[in-house]
C-alpha cells in the first residue's frame, strides 16, 4: 500500500506534543466497522489494536450500536451522575445474571468514574480504608494507570517520572518468570513480610494483572496466581485483580482469573464493558468491603448511560450462551500456530511469542524490531502496537468478533512485516 503522509498540520500546531499513536500512524482515519479502520484518503486497515483492548467487539458492533441508537432516539437519559436510572438498571441486571451468578462471585458493583485508572484508585482507596494501612504491593513491569495512585504501583519508569513527585506507598515484587525460575516463587515477598527489619510495611493489599498487557505480554501461571491468592490470605492482605485489558473476555473467559479458579477480594473493569469504546469503569468487591460512606467517593461521569445500554446489549448478545469464550479460544489457537510457524522461521533472531486467547505478544533479541515490525505493517494495511518497558514486543490484540480469514489475513501480513524487517 502506498501511503501519502496526510495533511496533519491543524494538529501538529494545535494539539500538544504528548499525542502519542498518531505518530505510529500517520494517517487521519474517518470510520470503522468489525476489524476494519478506514482513513480519508481511502486506505482500509485490518485492525489488531482494538482501541487498546477497549473495542472488544469491534468498530460499530451493529447490535450494540442499534441499542445506543434506539436509547438515544427515544431520548434516554444521557447523564445521571449515580441517580438510578432504567439504563443502569437493565446494566446491572443482566450483569448479575449473565456474568456473576453463573460464576458464583458475589460482588458489589462501584461505579468509580469513566477510565480504568478511576477503578484503580477506588480499589486501593477502598483497600487502604478497610485494612487500615497504607502499603500496597504491585509487580515488576506492571500497569495500572496515569493518575498519582495508580502510578505508584507501575512499573514503567518513563510513565512513573511523569508524576514528578514522589510516588509512595507502593512496593515491588517479581513477577511470574521474572527471575527465570531461579527462585521458589515468592520466596522473597515471604522473607520481607516475616522480617521486621525488611521495611516493608504491611500491605493493605497486592494489585496484579494476570497478563500484563502494557508490560509486554507476561504471562502469569495458574500455579502462580493461585500461590499468590493463597498468600494474600495467610497474610492478611486483600488481593486486587486489574482486569482493565484482560477482562472482558480477552483471555477466553470473561474474567482473566477464571481459569486459576481464584476469587479476588476486588477486581477492575474498564476499556472494554461497555462494548462499543464508550467511557466505563467498574470497581468490583465482596461485600463486606463495602465500607464507603455516601459521596466519600465520586465523580460527575461515573454514571454514563448510553455506556450502560451497550454494555447489557454485549453481555446479552456474546455472554448468556458461553459461545464467546469457546471462540475466543479457538481463534487464539489459530493465532499460537501461526505464531510458532514465525518464531521457528526466525529462531536465529532469537524470536519468542506467548499470549492466551485473544492477546499475544512477539519478540525478538533486537529491542528495536518491534517498532519496525509495526511500522511496516502499517504499510501493509495493518495496526499494530508496541508493549513493554522498551518497547520491545509486538502487540496482538484482534477484537474477538474477528473472523478466521481476517486472523489469517493479519498473520500473513505479520509475517511479511517480519520477513522485510529482518
Amino acid at each position: 500500500m502506498t501511503i501519502t503522509p496526510p495533511e496533519l498540520s491543524v494538529f501538529e500546531s494545535l494539539e500538544s506534543e504528548v499525542r502519542s499513536y498518531c505518530r505510529g500512524w500517520p494517517a487521519v482515519f474517518d470510520r470503522a466497522q468489525g476489524s476494519r479502520i478506514h482513513d480519508e484518503d481511502g486506505h482500509t486497515y485490518l485492525d489488531f489494536f482494538s482501541g487498546a483492548g477497549a473495542l472488544n467487539y469491534g468498530h460499530n458492533n451493529p447490535v450494540l450500536k442499534r441499542a445506543l441508537l434506539d436509547y438515544l432516539e427515544r431520548d434516554g437519559i444521557t447523564h445521571g451522575l449515580d441517580m438510578s436510572t432504567t439504563a443502569k438498571r437493565a446494566f446491572l441486571t443482566t450483569f448479575q445474571d449473565v456474568i456473576l451468578r453463573p460464576r458464583d462471585l458475589d460482588y458489589k458493583v462501584m461505579f468509580p468514574g469513566p477510565t480504568g485508572t478511576n477503578a484503580v484508585e477506588a480499589a486501593l482507596k477502598l483497600a487502604r480504608k478497610a485494612k487500615g494501612r497504607e502499603a500496597i504491593v504491585s509487580f515488576t513491569n506492571a500497569f495500572h494507570g496515569m493518575s498519582l495512585g495508580s502510578l505508584a504501583v507501575t512499573g514503567n519508569a518513563f510513565k512513573r517520572a511523569g508524576a514528578g513527585i514522589p510516588l509512595v506507598h507502593g512496593t515491588p515484587m517479581p513477577f511470574d518468570h521474572y527471575l527465570d525460575g531461579r527462585v521458589p516463587d515468592f520466596l522473597w515477598f515471604e522473607r520481607l513480610l516475616e522480617d521486621q527489619g525488611s521495611g516493608l510495611n504491611q500491605p493493605a493489599a497486592v494489585i496484579v494483572e494476570t497478563i500484563q498487557g502494557e508490560g509486554g505480554i507476561n504471562v502469569a501461571r495458574a500455579e502462580w496466581l493461585r500461590g499468590l491468592a493463597d498468600l494474600c490470605k495467610r497474610r492478611d492482605m486483600l488481593l486486587i485483580v486489574d482486569d482493565i485489558q484482560m477482562g472482558c473476555g480477552r483471555t477466553g473467559p470473561f474474567f482473566s482469573f477464571e481459569e486459576a479458579g481464584i476469587v479476588p477480594d476486588i477486581v477492575t473493569l474498564s476499556k472494554s464493558i461497555s462494548g462499543y469504546g464508550l467511557p466505563m469503569s467498574l470497581t468490583l468487591f465482596k461485600p463486606e468491603l463495602d465500607l464507603w460512606e455516601p459521596g466519600e467517593h465520586n465523580g460527575t461521569f461515573r454514571g454514563n448511560n448510553p455506556a450502560f445500554v451497550t454494555a447489557t446489549a454485549a453481555l446479552d448478545t456474546y455472554w448468556a450462551d458461553g459461545q464467546m469464550e469457546k471462540q475466543t479460544l479457538a481463534r487464539g489457537e489459530q493465532i499460537e500456530a501461526a505464531l510458532r510457524d514465525i518464531a521457528r522461521e526466525h529462531q536465529r533472531s532469537g524470536a519468542e511469542f506467548r499470549g492466551r486467547g485473544l492477546v499475544w505478544g512477539l519478540e525478538f533479541t533486537d529491542k528495536q524490531r518491534a517498532a519496525k515490525v509495526c511500522a511496516r505493517a502499517f504499510e501493509l494495511g495493518m495496526l499494530l502496537e508496541t508493549s513493554g518497558p522498551e518497547s520491545e514486543v509486538v502487540k496482538l490484540l484482534p477484537a474477538l468478533t474477528i473472523s478466521p480469514d481476517e486472523v489469517d489475513e493479519g498473520l500473513r501480513t505479520l509475517a511479511r512485516a517480519v520477513r522485510e524487517t529482518a
